[in-house]
C-alpha cells in the first residue's frame, strides 16, 4: 500500500503560480511512475504530467510551457510547478502512483491521493 499526501492547492489569480506537492509513504524510486491528474466539474479526469523513475517526463499539450513536474527522491516527493495559471486550469488535482517495484518484481498497482483544489480566478 502506498499513501499519497497532496498539498499546495489554493486560490490564485490568473497569471499567478502555485506549486503542488505529493509525498509518498515509500521511496519514490520504488514507484515506476508518478504524476498529476486533474478533473474539472463536468469533465473527464485528464493527465497533467507524469515522471518515471528514469526521469522521463510527459505532459498534456494544454500545460506545456507552463507546468513542470519534478521530484526530490530524498523527500519522497513529486512536485508540480504551475506558472501562468489560467481559469481553465481550475480543477481538483490528484497525485497518482503506478507500478511498485519489490526487488525485481513490478506490481501493477495504482494509488491515488485525496486531491487538492486549485481555483484560478479571472
Amino acid at each position: 500500500q502506498v499513501q499519497l499526501v497532496e498539498s499546495g492547492g489554493g486560490l490564485v489569480q490568473a497569471g499567478g503560480s502555485l506549486r503542488l506537492s505529493c509525498t509518498a509513504s515509500r521511496s519514490i524510486n520504488s514507484i515506476n511512475a508518478m504524476g498529476w491528474y486533474r478533473q474539472a466539474p463536468g469533465k473527464q479526469r485528464e493527465l497533467v504530467a507524469r515522471i518515471t523513475t528514469a526521469g522521463t517526463t510527459n505532459s498534456a499539450d494544454s500545460v506545456k510551457g507552463r507546468f513542470t513536474i519534478s521530484r526530490d527522491n530524498a523527500k519522497n516527493t513529486v512536485y508540480l510547478q504551475m506558472n501562468s495559471l489560467k481559469p481553465e486550469d481550475t480543477a481538483v488535482y490528484y497525485c497518482n502512483a503506478v507500478g511498485v517495484w519489490v526487488g525485481a518484481l513490478l506490481y501493477a498497482d495504482t494509488f491515488w491521493g485525496q486531491g487538492t483544489q486549485v481555483t484560478v480566478s479571472s
